[in-house]
């Protein structure tokens, strides 16, 4: 039986032969599955999904595509579109996965259909720690800037010497934990809108600084660095890993078949503004940028103080995001006595504290966001999808172009995992020791 409902799902029509029929005909099959099986669409609107696609991809990865672009050279920036294509592309291979099977409800459940308990299980785990260790470096982000602004403030507590960056990353986690609690993306929505302006606010605020404020663009970079590719890739598809968020705003939706054309809008908004960051920070600071460019702005200049207190506000509006699939496999798995409010509240809780501990523990933001893009972010935004997608619908079992797009696309997920990873940790243990 269980055989027979998969094949009922299958999908039969490739991603690259769409048309308005095989649209309808699939709507018109998740309609009577959703009927029959108890799921149901979202509220939430075009315009709010949006802004939550936009905030889970544009954020932090606008402060370090400076530093990738200056470790890779000029023409390392030829492979941000590319990388964008690619998850562009893994990201509708995610929305036809969902299209096939309504039961399908968050990314863990993509490995699952796939490829059964096991690949549930894996796809999971891969998942959450990726989610876990961007939501880590957020805290770290701010720690950073804030030590930077107001470098004099430390303490001691008990005995215990509490340094500028520690203290502050305490001090953003309380303010952010209230939005941490927040579990409707529609509420969310408001607080992405935040997150996406401050983006705008910041690669606006960086550009007056190096025409207005006495920076200047005279920085004339190095065409290419070869030594340095596998780190500008590795950051490159870090600014691409939302992914794994997908679903949940998939299934947020009032109407899903406009996912394609949210997806369509996000990444053609975020590579413009990537690529733009990318370029004027490498004009302003050369090869002497910082993993944050923040970092690298005088703090006595306007436009340094806006960017930066504004980069400040991009944790706080993508926190609840990153984490609200985390919050849900947990909740899945691990069922209480207590009201699911009551179980989320306590759940979102502990996640904080111990992002947290991890923050104060691993001070390095670049390394650690080269890492995330490396081993995780290419695996769970490239690999994993294509993977899923040639089991969920069938085509590995017949050569064409379709499989042969998808497995040379999931080919290059697993080779910037391989050598991403293996210079990441390379710099990481350089700086420990």
């Amino acid at each position: 039986m269980e055989a027979k409902k998969q094949d009922d799902y299958s999908l039969t029509i490739p991603l690259l032969v769409n048309n308005g029929d095989v649209g309808t005909k699939v709507k018109e099959e998740q309609y009577i599955n959703n009927t029959t099986t108890g799921t149901t669409t979202g509220t939430a609107s075009f315009v709010s999904t949006c802004f939550n696609c936009l905030n889970g991809l544009s954020g932090v990865g606008i402060l370090s595509v400076p530093y990738a672009l200056a470790s890779g050279g000029w023409l390392s920036l030829l492979l941000l579109p590319l990388i964008a294509i690619s998850t562009f592309y893994t990201g509708l291979l995610i929305q036809r996965c969902m299209d096939s099977d309504p039961t399908i409800t968050n990314y863990s459940e993509l490995g699952g259909r796939a490829f059964g308990k096991t690949g549930k299980t894996l796809v999971s785990i891969t998942m959450n720690i990726e989610l876990y260790l961007v939501a880590t470096g957020f805290l770290i982000l701010e720690g950073d800037n804030l030590s930077n602004l107001f470098p004099d403030i430390d303490f001691d507590i008990f005995g215990v010497h509490i340094d500028p960056k520690s203290g502050f990353i305490v001090f953003v986690a309380i303010i952010i934990l209230p939005t941490n609690w927040l579990n409707n993306m529609s509420v969310l929505s408001y607080i992405s809108a935040s997150g996406v302006a401050a983006s705008v606010i910041i690669l606006g605020s960086i550009f007056w600084g190096g025409a207005f404020d006495g920076i200047g663009f005279q920085e004339k970079g190095n065409l290419v660095k070869w030594n340095g590719i596998p780190s500008a890739i590795s950051l490159y598809a870090f600014c691409y890993c939302a992914h794994p968020v997908f679903p949940t705003l998939y299934t947020s939706m009032k109407n899903q078949r406009q996912f394609s054309k949210v997806l369509f809008l996000c990444f053609a908004f975020c590579t413009a503004t990537y690529s733009l960051m990318a370029v004027i920070g490498y004009l302003m600071f050369g090869s002497n940028v910082e993993s944050e460019i923040t970092l690298n702005l005088p703090t006595n200049n306007i436009s340094s103080k806006v960017a930066i207190f504004t980069t400040l506000v991009t944790p706080i509006a993508k926190y609840a995001l990153m984490v609200t699939p985390i919050v849900n496999t947990i909740e899945a798995r691990f069922q209480s006595s207590y009201s699911k409010r009551i179980r989320s509240f306590i759940i979102r809780t502990i996640l904080m504290i111990s992002t947290v501990v991890v923050a104060l523990s691993l001070p390095f933001f670049g390394y650690l966001m080269a890492l995330v893009g490396a081993l995780l972010s290419a695996t769970v935004s490239v690999t994993i999808p294509c993977l899923c997608y040639l089991k969920i619908s069938g085509i590995y079992r017949r050569i064409g172009v379709e499989m042969t797009i998808v497995v040379f696309v999931g080919l290059i997920g697993v080779i910037v995992a391989i050598v991403g990873t293996y210079v990441s940790i390379l710099d990481i243990k350089r700086h420990l020791y």
